[in-house]
Protein backbone atom coordinates (compact mmCIF):
# COMPACT_ATOMS: atom_id res chain seq x y z
CA UNK A 1 0.00 0.00 0.00
CA UNK A 2 2.73 2.44 1.02
CA UNK A 3 4.43 1.36 -2.20
CA UNK A 4 1.41 2.27 -4.52
CA UNK A 5 0.56 5.66 -2.16
CA UNK A 6 4.30 6.51 -2.83
CA UNK A 7 4.31 5.94 -6.85
CA UNK A 8 1.05 7.59 -6.96
CA UNK A 9 2.52 10.74 -5.13
CA UNK A 10 5.79 10.78 -7.61
CA UNK A 11 3.29 10.49 -11.08
CA UNK A 12 1.30 13.61 -9.50
CA UNK A 13 4.69 15.55 -8.80
CA UNK A 14 5.65 14.99 -12.67
CA UNK A 15 2.33 15.49 -14.45
CA UNK A 16 2.81 19.07 -12.19
CA UNK A 17 6.09 19.69 -13.89
CA UNK A 18 4.32 18.82 -16.75
CA UNK A 19 2.10 21.12 -16.59
CA UNK A 20 4.08 23.99 -15.27
CA UNK A 21 6.85 23.22 -18.32
CA UNK A 22 4.64 23.66 -21.15
CA UNK A 23 2.74 26.26 -19.63
CA UNK A 24 6.15 28.10 -19.47
CA UNK A 25 7.20 27.06 -22.80
CA UNK A 26 4.14 28.34 -24.66
CA UNK A 27 4.37 31.75 -22.91
CA UNK A 28 7.72 32.75 -24.48
CA UNK A 29 6.63 31.74 -27.49
CA UNK A 30 5.23 35.45 -29.40
CA UNK A 31 2.39 34.76 -32.61
CA UNK A 32 4.77 36.39 -35.08
CA UNK A 33 7.61 33.56 -34.35
CA UNK A 34 5.10 30.95 -34.62
CA UNK A 35 3.78 33.16 -37.70
CA UNK A 36 0.46 33.83 -36.44
CA UNK A 37 -1.08 37.04 -36.21
CA UNK A 38 -0.33 38.46 -32.65
CA UNK A 39 -4.52 38.97 -31.85
CA UNK A 40 -3.88 42.99 -30.81
CA UNK A 41 -5.62 44.52 -27.98
CA UNK A 42 -7.75 40.88 -27.55
CA UNK A 43 -4.50 38.64 -26.29
CA UNK A 44 -4.11 39.03 -22.47
CA UNK A 45 -0.33 37.74 -22.34
CA UNK A 46 2.21 37.73 -25.00
CA UNK A 47 2.66 33.88 -25.60
CA UNK A 48 0.36 31.49 -27.76
CA UNK A 49 -2.90 30.06 -26.38
CA UNK A 50 -3.25 26.36 -26.26
CA UNK A 51 -5.45 26.10 -29.18
CA UNK A 52 -2.89 28.09 -31.15
CA UNK A 53 -0.08 25.19 -29.81
CA UNK A 54 -2.38 22.60 -30.50
CA UNK A 55 -3.57 23.95 -34.41
CA UNK A 56 -0.05 24.07 -35.17
CA UNK A 57 1.49 20.73 -33.63
CA UNK A 58 -1.77 18.74 -35.78
CA UNK A 59 -3.33 17.54 -32.17
CA UNK A 60 -6.69 17.99 -30.86
CA UNK A 61 -7.55 21.25 -28.96
CA UNK A 62 -9.32 18.95 -26.19
CA UNK A 63 -5.92 16.54 -26.21
CA UNK A 64 -3.64 19.62 -25.34
CA UNK A 65 -5.58 21.14 -23.26
CA UNK A 66 -5.22 17.86 -21.09
CA UNK A 67 -1.43 17.68 -21.43
CA UNK A 68 -1.27 20.86 -20.20
CA UNK A 69 -3.15 20.75 -17.20
CA UNK A 70 -1.34 17.29 -16.41
CA UNK A 71 -4.02 14.77 -16.61
CA UNK A 72 -3.45 11.40 -17.19
CA UNK A 73 -3.46 10.38 -20.60
CA UNK A 74 -1.64 8.62 -22.92
CA UNK A 75 1.21 10.61 -25.25
CA UNK A 76 3.23 9.45 -28.48
CA UNK A 77 6.50 10.44 -29.14
CA UNK A 78 5.44 11.69 -32.83
CA UNK A 79 2.55 13.87 -30.59
CA UNK A 80 5.43 15.38 -28.62
CA UNK A 81 7.80 16.00 -31.04
CA UNK A 82 5.67 18.20 -33.11
CA UNK A 83 4.06 19.96 -29.83
CA UNK A 84 8.39 20.69 -29.08
CA UNK A 85 8.99 21.32 -32.52
CA UNK A 86 6.18 24.60 -31.60
CA UNK A 87 6.84 25.37 -28.55
CA UNK A 88 10.62 25.35 -30.25
CA UNK A 89 11.91 22.96 -27.37
CA UNK A 90 16.06 22.57 -27.26
CA UNK A 91 17.41 19.33 -27.29
CA UNK A 92 17.47 19.23 -23.54
CA UNK A 93 14.13 20.33 -23.18
CA UNK A 94 13.22 18.18 -25.37
CA UNK A 95 14.32 15.39 -23.48
CA UNK A 96 12.99 16.46 -20.20
CA UNK A 97 9.05 17.08 -22.02
CA UNK A 98 9.57 13.34 -22.36
CA UNK A 99 10.34 12.79 -19.05
CA UNK A 100 7.78 14.48 -17.70
CA UNK A 101 5.50 12.41 -19.94
CA UNK A 102 6.79 9.44 -18.95
CA UNK A 103 8.32 8.35 -22.29
CA UNK A 104 11.99 7.12 -22.39
CA UNK A 105 13.80 10.30 -23.50
CA UNK A 106 14.93 10.54 -27.24
CA UNK A 107 19.57 10.29 -27.44
CA UNK A 108 20.71 13.41 -26.92
CA UNK A 109 21.65 16.27 -29.61
CA UNK A 110 23.75 18.97 -30.25
CA UNK A 111 22.01 22.06 -30.20
CA UNK A 112 23.22 24.63 -32.83
CA UNK A 113 24.55 27.38 -30.48
CA UNK A 114 26.70 24.31 -28.82
CA UNK A 115 28.07 23.40 -31.92
CA UNK A 116 30.63 26.08 -31.88
CA UNK A 117 32.26 24.96 -28.24
CA UNK A 118 35.87 23.18 -29.73
CA UNK A 119 37.73 26.69 -28.49
CA UNK A 120 36.98 26.09 -24.93
CA UNK A 121 37.55 22.06 -24.71
CA UNK A 122 40.86 23.09 -26.22
CA UNK A 123 41.66 25.22 -23.62
CA UNK A 124 40.67 22.66 -21.53
CA UNK A 125 42.99 19.80 -22.44
CA UNK A 126 45.64 22.15 -22.70
CA UNK A 127 44.86 23.26 -19.11
CA UNK A 128 45.38 19.69 -18.24
CA UNK A 129 48.56 19.47 -19.47
CA UNK A 130 51.64 18.32 -18.13
CA UNK A 131 48.83 15.11 -18.27
CA UNK A 132 47.49 13.72 -21.48
CA UNK A 133 44.08 14.25 -22.42
CA UNK A 134 42.80 14.14 -26.33
CA UNK A 135 39.02 14.42 -27.80
CA UNK A 136 37.15 11.83 -30.05
CA UNK A 137 33.89 12.09 -31.89
CA UNK A 138 31.35 9.19 -31.04
CA UNK A 139 32.86 7.29 -33.69
CA UNK A 140 36.21 7.40 -31.25
CA UNK A 141 37.84 9.15 -34.06
CA UNK A 142 40.28 11.73 -33.02
CA UNK A 143 38.95 15.44 -33.00
CA UNK A 144 41.86 17.23 -30.50
CA UNK A 145 44.78 16.30 -28.30
CA UNK A 146 47.29 18.14 -25.92
CA UNK A 147 51.07 18.18 -26.14
CA UNK A 148 51.34 15.38 -23.65
CA UNK A 149 49.08 12.88 -25.28
CA UNK A 150 51.95 13.23 -28.20
CA UNK A 151 54.36 12.68 -26.18
CA UNK A 152 53.46 10.05 -24.33
CA UNK A 153 50.61 8.06 -25.93
CA UNK A 154 52.59 8.76 -29.76
CA UNK A 155 49.24 10.20 -30.58
CA UNK A 156 50.49 12.07 -34.32
CA UNK A 157 49.11 13.36 -37.57
CA UNK A 158 50.62 10.82 -39.15
CA UNK A 159 48.59 7.06 -37.95
CA UNK A 160 45.39 6.63 -38.56
CA UNK A 161 42.96 8.79 -36.36
CA UNK A 162 40.46 6.75 -34.94
CA UNK A 163 41.49 5.95 -31.62
CA UNK A 164 40.02 2.49 -31.56
CA UNK A 165 41.78 0.84 -35.16
CA UNK A 166 44.84 2.88 -33.64
CA UNK A 167 44.58 0.92 -30.72
CA UNK A 168 45.09 -2.29 -32.47
CA UNK A 169 47.60 -0.97 -35.20
CA UNK A 170 50.07 2.16 -34.01
CA UNK A 171 53.18 -0.08 -33.24
CA UNK A 172 54.70 2.98 -31.14
CA UNK A 173 51.55 2.81 -28.42
CA UNK A 174 51.25 -0.94 -28.85
CA UNK A 175 55.22 -1.15 -27.78
CA UNK A 176 54.73 1.71 -25.34
CA UNK A 177 51.65 -0.31 -23.59
CA UNK A 178 52.56 -2.68 -20.96
CA UNK A 179 48.76 -3.43 -20.28
CA UNK A 180 47.86 -3.61 -23.74
CA UNK A 181 46.65 -7.14 -24.04
CA UNK A 182 45.03 -6.66 -20.31
CA UNK A 183 42.81 -3.73 -21.76
CA UNK A 184 42.28 -4.38 -25.49
CA UNK A 185 39.17 -6.73 -24.17
CA UNK A 186 37.66 -3.45 -21.92
CA UNK A 187 38.27 -1.16 -25.20
CA UNK A 188 37.06 -3.21 -27.46
CA UNK A 189 33.75 -3.34 -25.29
CA UNK A 190 33.47 -0.24 -24.44
CA UNK A 191 33.17 0.63 -28.24
CA UNK A 192 30.16 -1.86 -28.52
CA UNK A 193 28.70 0.04 -25.70
CA UNK A 194 29.15 3.22 -27.74
CA UNK A 195 27.36 1.35 -30.83
CA UNK A 196 24.63 0.65 -28.79
CA UNK A 197 23.64 4.12 -29.09
CA UNK A 198 23.43 4.32 -32.33
CA UNK A 199 22.51 0.58 -33.66
CA UNK A 200 21.49 1.46 -37.02
CA UNK A 201 23.99 3.88 -37.57
CA UNK A 202 26.58 3.07 -40.73
CA UNK A 203 28.98 5.21 -39.09
CA UNK A 204 29.70 2.67 -36.06
CA UNK A 205 29.74 -0.19 -38.81
CA UNK A 206 32.00 1.17 -41.24
CA UNK A 207 34.67 1.72 -38.39
CA UNK A 208 33.77 -1.78 -36.98
CA UNK A 209 34.44 -3.37 -40.63
CA UNK A 210 37.95 -0.95 -41.26
CA UNK A 211 38.97 -2.27 -37.44
CA UNK A 212 38.36 -6.01 -38.29
CA UNK A 213 40.12 -5.96 -41.38
CA UNK A 214 43.48 -4.24 -39.90
CA UNK A 215 43.82 -6.23 -36.73
CA UNK A 216 42.63 -10.09 -36.15
CA UNK A 217 42.68 -9.36 -32.62
CA UNK A 218 40.25 -6.80 -32.36
CA UNK A 219 37.81 -9.33 -34.36
CA UNK A 220 37.82 -11.98 -32.33
CA UNK A 221 37.62 -9.51 -29.27
CA UNK A 222 34.40 -8.29 -30.98
CA UNK A 223 32.73 -11.28 -31.54
CA UNK A 224 32.68 -11.88 -27.68
CA UNK A 225 29.74 -9.32 -27.56
CA UNK A 226 31.03 -7.68 -24.57
CA UNK A 227 29.81 -4.49 -23.48
CA UNK A 228 30.73 -2.23 -20.78
CA UNK A 229 30.30 1.82 -20.01
CA UNK A 230 33.30 4.14 -20.86
CA UNK A 231 34.60 4.82 -17.24
CA UNK A 232 38.31 4.05 -15.87
CA UNK A 233 40.96 2.09 -17.48
CA UNK A 234 44.32 2.05 -15.86
CA UNK A 235 46.79 2.20 -18.17
CA UNK A 236 50.82 0.93 -17.75
CA UNK A 237 53.57 2.82 -20.10
CA UNK A 238 57.35 2.71 -20.76
CA UNK A 239 57.85 5.13 -22.13
CA UNK A 240 61.74 5.22 -23.76
CA UNK A 241 62.78 8.77 -22.28
CA UNK A 242 61.58 8.73 -18.38
CA UNK A 243 60.20 4.86 -18.07
CA UNK A 244 57.45 3.40 -16.20
CA UNK A 245 54.18 5.27 -16.30
CA UNK A 246 51.06 4.38 -14.27
CA UNK A 247 48.16 6.14 -15.51
CA UNK A 248 44.58 6.34 -14.92
CA UNK A 249 42.14 7.02 -18.48
CA UNK A 250 38.67 8.36 -17.78
CA UNK A 251 36.08 9.05 -20.40
CA UNK A 252 33.83 12.15 -19.70
CA UNK A 253 30.88 13.59 -21.47
CA UNK A 254 29.92 16.86 -22.35
CA UNK A 255 26.18 17.30 -22.08
CA UNK A 256 26.18 20.10 -24.74
CA UNK A 257 28.02 18.07 -26.90
CA UNK A 258 26.67 14.45 -26.05
CA UNK A 259 28.59 13.67 -29.61
CA UNK A 260 31.96 14.50 -28.31
CA UNK A 261 34.22 12.58 -25.44
CA UNK A 262 36.85 13.57 -23.25
CA UNK A 263 39.74 11.21 -21.96
CA UNK A 264 41.56 12.60 -19.30
CA UNK A 265 44.86 10.94 -18.00
CA UNK A 266 45.37 11.16 -14.41
CA UNK A 267 48.44 9.98 -12.79
CA UNK A 268 47.87 7.34 -10.01
CA UNK A 269 50.04 7.74 -6.89
CA UNK A 270 53.23 5.56 -7.04
CA UNK A 271 56.20 6.09 -5.12
CA UNK A 272 58.36 3.79 -7.24
CA UNK A 273 57.42 5.54 -10.57
CA UNK A 274 56.35 9.10 -10.05
CA UNK A 275 54.35 9.33 -12.73
CA UNK A 276 53.45 13.18 -12.16
CA UNK A 277 57.17 14.04 -11.97
CA UNK A 278 58.06 12.39 -14.94
CA UNK A 279 55.14 13.85 -16.90
CA UNK A 280 56.13 17.36 -16.18
CA UNK A 281 59.84 16.58 -16.83
CA UNK A 282 57.96 15.73 -20.56
CA UNK A 283 55.89 18.95 -20.67
CA UNK A 284 59.38 21.22 -20.05
CA UNK A 285 61.89 22.17 -22.20
CA UNK A 286 64.28 20.08 -21.49
CA UNK A 287 61.65 17.01 -21.72
CA UNK A 288 60.54 18.60 -25.61
CA UNK A 289 63.97 18.58 -26.66
CA UNK A 290 64.12 15.09 -25.77
CA UNK A 291 60.81 14.17 -27.43
CA UNK A 292 62.11 15.63 -30.70
CA UNK A 293 64.07 12.46 -31.54
CA UNK A 294 61.42 9.87 -30.35
CA UNK A 295 62.46 6.23 -29.98
CA UNK A 296 59.72 3.99 -31.27
CA UNK A 297 60.04 1.47 -28.29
Amino acid sequence: MATSTGHDAKKAHRLRELREFLMSRRARITPAEAGLPDGGARRRTPGLRREEVAVLAGVGVSWYQWLEQGRDITVSPQVLDSVGRVLRLSSAERRHLYVLAGLNPPPPETDPGDRDMCAGLRRLIDAWMPYPAHIMDGYWNTVMYNDAAAAVLGMRPGIVQNCLIAYFTDPVYRARSSGWAENAPQVVAQFRAACSEGPDDEGFRTVVAEAKAASPEFAELWERRDVAPGGQIRKEMQHPLVGRLVVESTQLRVPARPDLVIVMHTPVPDAATDTAAKLEWLASPEGRRGSMYPVAG
